[in-house]
């Protein structure tokens, strides 16, 4: 389950409900340990996606965009 994890902020969109989603449910997995959780830990398990989700979207939502790069005019 090792992969890179997809950068979600760019300068000009926001993610998706679902990228958010999928990576919120890629962290509780690597995090948890559980690929699939069993019944007794499925309600915990679905409430960190659902919350981790959440709460990347207020951070990206809150972020504040880097000014933009200066160029240089000199040759």
């Amino acid at each position: 389950m090792c992969r890179n994890i997809k950068r979600l902020r760019q300068q000009d969109s926001f993610p998706s409900d679902e990228e958010l989603h999928l990576a919120a449910l890629q962290f509780v997995r690597k995090v948890s340990g559980f690929r699939t959780p069993s019944r007794r830990n499925a309600a915990a398990f679905d409430l960190a996606v659902v919350e981790i989700a959440g709460t990347t979207q207020k951070l990206l939502e809150q972020l504040v965009a880097p000014p933009a790069p200066v160029r240089s005019t000199a040759p």
